[in-house]
């Protein structure tokens, strides 16, 4: 079987692939917003990976928080796997601002508005650029 993104996801834009998981993007104007999934099939949480893949979800969590906060500096970074409504594993990685606007709660289902399409464009493709510069770091082991 191969796999494949469950509706949820499969509604997000699409970043990039590295090498344990499918970068997606979250058009929410108001948090700076992505997600990894896993791109193996049938994953509803971390019992479903090896250590090594485990620890190559932790390598790729670490390139996307650095990605993130260096282009969307910002007072916290936010790491969440929550599979309650969408299972498949997933990873959020979410900046937060004070003074957002669900600041210091969560974001879930909360304030959303999604960006311009041209502001969209360009934000994605600051994001796959900079995951590009990253990933040639050996630290990340993505090649």
């Amino acid at each position: 079987m191969a796999f494949e993104l469950v509706a949820g996801l499969a509604a997000k834009d699409y970043l990039l692939d590295l090498k344990l998981c499918r970068v997606l993007f979250e058009d929410n104007k108001y948090y700076p917003w992505i997600f990894l999934v896993p791109m193996k099939e049938g994953v509803k949480n971390m019992t479903y990976l090896t250590m090594d893949e485990r620890l190559q979800l932790m390598r790729e969590i670490a390139l996307a928080e650095s990605v993130m906060l260096k282009l969307f500096p910002c007072n916290q970074d936010n790491v969440a796997m929550i599979g309650n409504m969408t299972p498949q594993l997933h990873v959020h990685v979410v900046c937060r601002r004070q003074g957002d606007p669900d600041w210091p709660g969560t974001v879930w289902n909360n304030a959303s508005a999604k960006y311009e399409p041209a502001q969209k464009v360009e934000i994605m493709a600051r994001i796959k650029q900079e995951f590009a510069v990253q990933m040639t770091e050996p630290q990340y082991e993505i090649k």
